[in-house]
């Protein structure tokens, strides 16, 4: 039986540094389960139905996603719909995750967290309630493992924002603090939390084996549904 092709499906971006980490994910993951395809649901394409469109074998989708809001729940379906392909399994998105919970950890440490430094989870944010609250998820599972509360800050859509955040934790009297950025790539929404006022901004989740090994994971279960239809 052939396998089905792997298609991670990302935001999309005018940076080149987050379409070239997308890529290298892709080629990472194509070393374990075969080629996998790109597709964008915003700002570049191709979309996910003019890929789905290019070939009729069974397709596993994967959103590359660290919350699922309305690109997940409402443009992936559709494309899938408009597509007209009609061997597709639709994985979760990757986050919330305890992988990405470990790696934002070893982001932290690189940056130059210690414990008892307070952290701040910066997401993109959304004005989907779904995403909201995968965000709440990610922070709860950080918190478990640096053993403190994490604060939830937005860069970019809702509120509180980063600076907002960094500086009421200051005044209840945190003398060090730090951004665990809830990010795939590099970019404009990373590049402003250098101006948030921290002590420390970790890097982009980016690639990582860990993360890797997620979207296999996620692969493997889509396929065995798509196989089984």
């Amino acid at each position: 039986m052939t396998r089905p092709q792997l298609l991670l499906v990302a935001h999309g971006t005018r940076n080149p540094r987050g379409v070239d980490m997308i890529a290298s994910l892709a080629d990472a993951v194509s070393e374990k389960v075969g080629p996998t395809r790109v597709a964008f649901v915003d700002v570049l394409g191709p979309s996910p139905a003019e890929v789905l469109r290019d070939s009729s074998r069974p397709t596993v989708l994967v959103p590359a996603f660290l919350a699922s809001g309305y690109h997940v729940h409402g443009d992936v379906p559709q494309e899938v719909a408009a597509s007209g392909h009609t061997a597709v399994a639709v994985t979760r998105a990757l986050g919330p995750d305890p992988i990405l919970a470990r790696v934002l950890v070893q982001r932290l440490e690189a940056a130059g967290w210690r414990p008892g430094d307070a952290v701040v989870l910066a997401a993109a944010g959304s004005s989907d309630p779904r995403a909201l609250r995968d965000v709440r998820g990610a922070s709860r599972m950080l918190s478990s493992l640096v053993r403190t509360t994490v604060r939830i800050a937005y860069v970019a859509t809702g509120s509180p924002r980063v600076p907002e955040v960094v500086g009421t934790l200051r005044a209840q009297g945190a003398r060090r603090v730090f951004i665990a950025s809830y990010l795939l790539a590099p970019g404009l929404f990373h590049s402003r939390l250098a101006d948030a006022g921290a002590d420390g901004v970790s890097a982009p989740l980016g690639v990582t084996d860990s993360i890797v090994d997620l979207v296999v994971q996620r692969y493997c279960v889509g396929a065995r549904l798509v196989l089984a239809r």
